[in-house]
């Protein structure tokens, strides 16, 4: 029976060391209905449910972690609002 690995790197640790494409997310605040999928499918949590609410009363994503970002976009394909979307703002690291 294989023995369990426990991995000693932290999150912070693997996003230094991460080499690969980078991006951004765009948010549009005044269009999120605040239904959170672009925080729960976020591969690189990037994301995060604000506490602040934008003007229709929805709490919106705020970005918590942008050097995580590959700029996948699957924040935008996911977003039944069209309130986000992710692009690539470079080539690879390293």
């Amino acid at each position: 029976m294989p023995a369990e690995v426990n991995s000693a790197i932290k999150p912070s640790e693997e996003v230094k060391e991460r080499k690969g494409p980078k991006g951004c997310p765009v948010i549009t605040t005044e269009r999120c209905k605040g239904c959170g999928f672009c925080v729960e499918f976020c591969p690189s949590n990037v994301l995060r449910m604000s506490r602040s609410f934008n003007s229709k009363g929805y709490h919106h994503p705020e970005i918590v972690n942008a050097e995580a970002c590959t700029g996948c976009d699957l924040c935008g394909v996911y977003c039944p609002d069209f309130a986000i979307y992710g692009i690539r703002t470079g080539g690879r690291k390293g």
